[in-house]
């Protein structure tokens, strides 16, 4: 397969690539990245991930709108309509809430452990606001978080607007359930629809709602205007290895400064885990710096569940220190797929995987390494912003 066929963004790469999401699988465990990267196993989807692909195209859509428009309430009334987009070109969406709730396998018993938002699938149905996200980190600062939250509370408290514009939204979404399931019909949902069906979706609108008023409690969209948002960026080390991801937002100051900005919907982490929480955007530093000449000003992330804000600002030194970890890691992958070797690596968040029944550490039975690989290895761009909404 040529390579621009399997997803290189630069023409004529055939070497190897990552991308945030791919590197913190292999890192955390490498099976995990061999299952999603090389045989590509289905996973199903999550609600929460599902929550996180929401929120995304709900606030790249609220900067669609002229920035005095950009109200509490005009992001509450964006969320049923965009569910309903998303649904459309997702259809296995629906089926979230066509049963109910479900612990993950394995997750009984992990004391404290809220599912880890970014141990989502990165191959599995669940569209993006982004071409089809790519933040594979929150596999780890999602199992951080549940340990207990930690970092710096931005200022400013949940505007009495947003509480209104969430109050709209779930009496929005009664009046429309209401009605479908009166006629047994749910948009997007499988028939007939029954009634739990309809508050489960309802719950999950609301939950929406609620993330939004985060959002609000420590940014003021109408004093912003985006340079970028959902933007793929990449560029090459040592003229071999392609590294990219996407960008949720990327704001410039009249000075030419840059800040990074990434919408996290699981509760942020603390303290000692912050570095793990930073991977991603120190990933996108160093793409921005190597192809612009600037190194960001700010990486800023934005945990919306806990209305609070992670900055940081790294320098070139950090970035040529992470760069050659990336130059390492892309080493040790390449490695593991010479010897078709990758060893499982136990640990909090296996509670969450989707292929214990092919693991050797719960009993499962390893699958055979694939011998026909007409499916590329690398992942392509539509992969990148499924895993970074997959992640909440």
């Amino acid at each position: 397969m040529p390579p621009e066929s399997a997803g290189s963004p630069l023409p004529g790469v055939a070497g190897p690539s990552l991308s945030p999401s791919r590197a913190a699988d292999f890192k955390t465990c490498p099976l995990l990245f061999r299952y999603r990267t090389i045989d590509r196993l289905p996973e199903q989807p999550s609600r929460d991930q599902a929550r996180g692909t929401l929120i995304h195209a709900v606030l790249e859509r609220l900067f669609d709108l002229p920035a005095a428009d950009r109200t509490p309430t005009a992001a509450a009334a964006l969320v049923e309509p965009e569910w309903h987009r998303l649904v459309e070109r997702e259809p296995a969406m629906s089926a979230l809430f066509t049963t109910p709730p479900t612990a993950p396998p394995g997750a009984a018993g992990l004391t404290g452990a809220a599912g880890p938002s970014g141990a989502a699938a990165e191959s599995g149905p669940v569209a993006e606001s982004r071409p089809v996200a790519e933040s594979g980190v929150d596999a780890e600062s999602g199992a951080d978080a549940a340990a207990g939250a930690g970092a710096e509370s931005a200022a400013g408290a949940e505007s009495a607007a947003g509480a209104a514009a969430r109050a709209d939204v779930a009496t929005g979404a009664d009046a429309a359930a209401g009605a479908d399931a009166a006629a047994g019909v749910l948009p997007g949902m499988p028939e007939p629809v029954a009634e739990d069906e309809v508050a489960q979706l309802k719950a999950f609108l609301a939950g929406a709602g609620q993330l939004l008023d985060g959002y609000f409690a420590v940014e003021d969209p109408q004093r912003l205007e985006p340079a970028e948002r959902e933007s793929l960026i990449s560029t090459l080390i040592n003229n071999d290895l392609l590294i990219r991801g996407y960008i949720d937002r990327l704001d410039v100051s009249p000075a030419g400064d840059l800040r990074v900005v990434d919408y996290k919907t699981g509760g942020a982490p603390r303290e000692a885990f912050e570095g793990r929480a930073l991977f991603q955007l120190k990933f996108y530093a160093l793409v921005l710096w190597r192809t612009r000449g600037v190194v960001p000003r700010v990486l800023r992330l934005l945990y919306l569940k806990d209305a609070e804000v992670l900055d940081f600002s790294p320098d070139p030194e950090e970035l040529e220190r992470f760069e050659r970890t990336l130059v390492a890691l892309s080493q040790a992958i390449e490695r593991a797929k010479q010897d078709k070797d990758f060893r499982p690596k136990p640990s909090r968040l296996c509670g969450w995987c989707n292929h214990k029944a092919h693991c050797p550490e719960f009993g499962g039975t390893l699958l055979p390494y694939p011998t026909l690989t007409p499916i590329p290895t690398q992942p392509t761009p539509a992969d990148d912003i499924t895993a970074a909404h997959n992640e909440p």
